[in-house]
């Protein structure tokens, strides 16, 4: 009888034991899975306010929407489906302004009328960026030179990969920066597909190591012929403002921020002065 009732009472306890230790994991577990939660909401909390454009906040206030029609729109067949629309309706119904702009730059300075640079493109594909020829002949081996005289300018290049005062620009080419005339044929490398209307700046190689573990979030999107960058001062931003503003678009973008962002560019584009483009 004795050793019936010390079996139970060990059978007991051993039960008891386990229940305990149940509950015990189980509390750790969920400690564990909040901290997780708080750690994720913290890096999202992080990341939204990045960069928030100015006047729009809202785009970085939430989430982008990923259920209904929200969802939908802000799908890549969709955005797809807007880049071929918009970049056709471009290069026919803007002919003429490209006839025009054409016969300008041969007239302006002997040379070729596009000028061809390799970009890199979404998932690091390389592709060859087309725009109308703002610079003189042989600008890219004259650019050498300015800079190995000069170590101010040397920097400045090193910093921006742009020159403020940069002398190979003709006058014809520098109004047509200051109005993004230069990048219309641009529309051609969204047509196949190289580029998107609206997306992050198209980098060339040498600026991936600007970007660190960055450019795998920016290389998830195609680059786009305007931006958040593009209205948000362009130039006259810090190079590492550029990478946040970057980041940003490729995490948060929508269909609703596209749209916003051509409706900027539109008003960039009709008054350029103080745009920061040069």
């Amino acid at each position: 009888m004795k050793a019936m009732i010390g079996l139970i009472l060990i059978a007991r306890a051993k039960t008891m034991l386990r229940c305990s230790t149940i509950v015990s994991y189980g509390v750790k577990g969920r400690d564990v899975m909040t901290a997780n939660r708080q750690a994720v909401a913290e890096e999202k909390a992080r990341s939204r306010t990045y960069y928030q454009p100015e006047n729009f906040p809202i785009f970085f206030a939430s989430h982008r929407p990923n259920q209904g029609l929200g969802g939908y729109l802000d799908g890549p067949g969709v955005k797809r489906a807007f880049d071929i629309v918009f970049s056709a309706l471009a290069l026919t119904l803007g002919a003429p302004l490209y006839l025009l702009v054409a016969i300008l730059v041969k007239l302006a300075a002997s040379g070729p009328i596009f000028y061809a640079q390799t970009r890199v493109g979404r998932y690091g594909r390389r592709f060859v960026c087309v725009k109308f020829r703002t610079m003189i002949v042989d600008a890219d081996q004259l650019l050498e030179n300015i800079v190995s005289q000069n170590p101010a300018l040397q920097q400045e290049f090193k910093n921006n990969f742009k020159l403020k005062q940069d002398p190979r620009i003709t006058p014809l080419g520098r109004f047509m920066r200051m109005t993004s005339l230069d990048e219309l044929p641009q529309f051609w490398n969204v047509l196949k597909g190289d580029m998107s209307v609206v997306g992050p700046r198209p980098l060339v190689p040498d600026e991936l190591k600007r970007y660190g573990s960055a450019i795998h979030t920016v290389l998830e999107v195609k680059p786009g012929i305007t931006g958040l960058w593009q209205v948000s001062g362009r130039n006259d931003i810090p190079y590492d403002r550029r990478i946040q503003i970057d980041v940003s678009y490729s995490r948060y973008h929508s269909f609703s921020m596209d749209l916003w962002i051509l409706f900027k560019t539109v008003r960039v584009v009709l008054f350029p002065k103080g745009n920061g483009a040069y």
